[in-house]
């Protein structure tokens, strides 16, 4: 609203109309706006929560401090999104299909994770929505997005090329002249880090591109699952998700800047994006909204984030990613989600196989997701893993997860330039 307001000043000569065009300072605004918002709104709307009773449901697992959260409020994720849409409609341009995409992403995650929280509270019901359900609305947000990115005429990019300037025998990087709609994404550790999805088709002959682009809204859909669930079951300790999602944030809320600039993108020999400078917009209020969220979900929590933050947030990196084109960077970027994920599908599938085999379910971990294996005394469960035998204060397992956090979005940067 704040941002049509500029523009309509600017159109009678207004000093500083301007301002709105420069997308460092409407990011800048964007991010103390949602800090702004999630900080002073958030204390009233965890109140607000307090007042209705929504507290958490604590299952006995046995570990320290646990039980003490009982009561907890959460379904503060609605804290997250608040402070996002806020300050994105105010100095945003959501007439721009990245902004628009990212808005629609947000509610509808927003909605799947409060429909979660609300069964688990006001029904009592610890499992909360069905997990078919929540599959179900993951796809449907992965097909939405990947289609749009396949019609959409305002989705495209400039692939960069290299030239080897016959004088002096300098590499020097230019771009195609016209913006083209392509499957294309961005691949660590090679030469050309730009990877067309059709390259794996390429045996349909002239359905080859038809084919790429189809590939390419399957791969939408699993990294919108795969890193919203990842995200969902990293929200297990406080201030983990939140921490860990912020440090995820600022790395894509960077390459998103950079892939905008087709100087920086001429540099890191990278793809340009054009109009994705918005997305920059957007993620520096996604920035503020979880810096914010941490000021109360710090150890020892006021609030959790609840479904309706964690696969919001999950949801909400993927698809940001994938309008950047780094969804294959994510791996590296978000291991920590995937590990995660990873920790408990190998958990469940070795029980069920030991417990056909020798008729008793055995674990590779003390317990699942992984953080709680940190947090779990050795000794006390049969597990092959049992180190560390000392159990982990909660405040130190979210630290080092914010260190490797760190260190994982460095790494990411660093593939851009290793070739």
């Amino acid at each position: 609203m704040i941002y049509y307001l500029f523009q309509w000043l600017d159109d009678f000569g207004v000093p500083g109309a301007r301002l709105m065009d420069y997308i460092t300072f409407r990011s800048g605004c964007a991010l103390v706006l949602s800090l702004f918002i999630a900080v002073i709104f958030g204390r009233k709307i965890i109140d607000r929560l307090q007042m209705m009773q929504v507290g958490e449901i604590i299952r006995d697992l046995g570990l320290e401090g646990q039980m003490k959260k009982t009561g907890t409020p959460t379904m503060g994720g609605v804290i997250i999104i608040i402070a996002i849409l806020v300050p994105c409609l105010l100095v945003g341009n959501i007439g721009n299909v990245y902004m628009a995409l990212m808005l629609i992403a947000t509610l509808w995650l927003g909605v799947l994770g409060g429909l979660d929280d609300y069964i688990k509270v006001h029904r009592h019901d610890k499992d909360g929505l069905k997990g078919k359900f929540k599959i179900v609305g993951q796809i449907g947000l992965g097909l939405m997005v990947g289609l749009t990115m396949v019609f959409s005429p305002d989705i495209v990019m400039r692939e960069n090329v290299e030239m080897r300037n016959v004088e002096n025998s300098e590499v020097v990087i230019e771009y195609v002249q016209e913006d083209v709609k392509t499957p294309q994404t961005t691949i660590p550790f090679v030469k050309n880090n730009n990877f067309d999805y059709s390259w794996l088709t390429s045996w349909m002959g002239r359905g080859a591109t038809a084919g790429g682009w189809i590939l390419f809204v399957l791969v939408v859909i699993f990294v919108v699952t795969a890193t919203s669930n990842g995200a969902n079951l990293t929200d297990g300790l406080d201030g983990l998700a939140t921490g860990t999602s912020a440090i995820i944030g600022t790395a894509l809320a960077i390459m998103a800047y950079l892939g905008a600039n087709i100087i920086y993108s001429s540099y890191l020999n990278i793809m340009y994006i054009p109009g994705s400078e918005e997305l920059v917009v957007y993620m520096a209020a996604f920035i503020g909204a979880l810096v914010g969220f941490l000021w109360y979900n710090a150890y020892p929590a006021q609030v959790f984030m609840g479904d309706t933050g964690s696969l919001t947030i999950g949801g909400i990196i993927a698809v940001f990613a994938i309008l950047i084109r780094k969804e294959l960077l994510l791996p590296i970027l978000c291991a920590i989600f995937f590990i995660e994920d990873l920790s408990v599908i190998i958990q469940v599938a070795y029980f069920k196989i030991t417990k056909k085999r020798y008729g008793e379910g055995r674990r590779v971990f003390k317990m699942t997701p992984l953080h709680h294996h940190f947090q779990k005394q050795g000794g006390i469960v049969t597990a092959l893993i049992q180190k560390p035998m000392q159990a982990i204060p909660e405040s130190k397992i979210v630290t080092r997860f914010w260190i490797v956090g760190i260190m994982l979005a460095v790494i990411t940067f660093v593939t851009l330039k290793i070739r």
